[in-house]
């Protein structure tokens, strides 16, 4: 009924997702820092992965208000990608403001980030934990007050000599990681449309470690 009153007196909705029902809308937000010098390195690979997600789609982003939006439709299912414009250490004040204006559930939203700890291209799914040392991750944890979030973390692995972690996670990758990639990127693609169609909990079982 709201929908026929807003088409009958021409008042558009400022939402991107039409989808009204907040079990079947997804946020999908992917960790980097914005700017050129930035974008192959291995503290972006949550950039990345959307960016190969929206080129497999055929999706265009859209500069909005603290990132970079674009949204598909997947049986019945409907995903909005963001790319906060906030820098990695400020992640959640994005996220934050993403979920409230499209009404999204706070269960329905995925974090990809990069992962020190997980060798390279491993790809895990959970529900909660730590930051594990991770600022965006901590920005998060600090503005949504939990750290029961989804998160997909990608391995970047921690190949790397003493004091020169910094240098590691903002260099790019190496030309055999980046051999690597596309495959990994397809994988990651499947496991984000299956959070939204199959639910976290099938993904997990179905894709870590994988």
């Amino acid at each position: 009924m709201i929908a026929f009153f807003r088409k009958l007196f021409g008042i558009r909705s400022n939402s991107l997702l039409s989808e009204a029902d907040p079990m079947k809308k997804f946020l999908i937000a992917g960790l980097g820092n914005i700017g050129p010098k930035y974008h192959n390195t291995r503290h972006n690979v949550g950039f990345q992965m959307l960016d190969h997600l929206a080129d497999e789609e055929s999706l265009n982003w859209e500069t909005q208000k603290l990132g970079d939006v674009t949204t598909f439709k997947k049986k019945g299912r409907s995903f909005l990608l963001l790319k906060p414009s906030t820098f990695m250490n400020l992640s959640g004040k994005s996220i934050k403001y993403w979920l409230e204006k499209e009404k999204i559930l706070l269960e329905n939203l995925l974090v990809i980030t990069d992962d020190l700890n997980l060798p390279f291209g491993t790809l895990r799914v959970k529900t909660k934990g730590s930051d594990g040392g991770h600022n965006g991750l901590a920005d998060i944890q600090n503005t949504l007050q939990t750290t029961k979030y989804n998160r997909f973390r990608f391995g970047i692995s921690d190949d790397f000599s003493k004091g020169r972690q910094v240098d590691y996670v903002l260099g790019e990758w190496t030309p055999e990681e980046v051999d690597k990639l596309p495959e990994r990127f397809k994988k990651g693609k499947e496991i984000i449309e299956s959070f939204g169609l199959a639910g976290i909990n099938i993904t997990m079982n179905t894709f870590n470690g994988k």
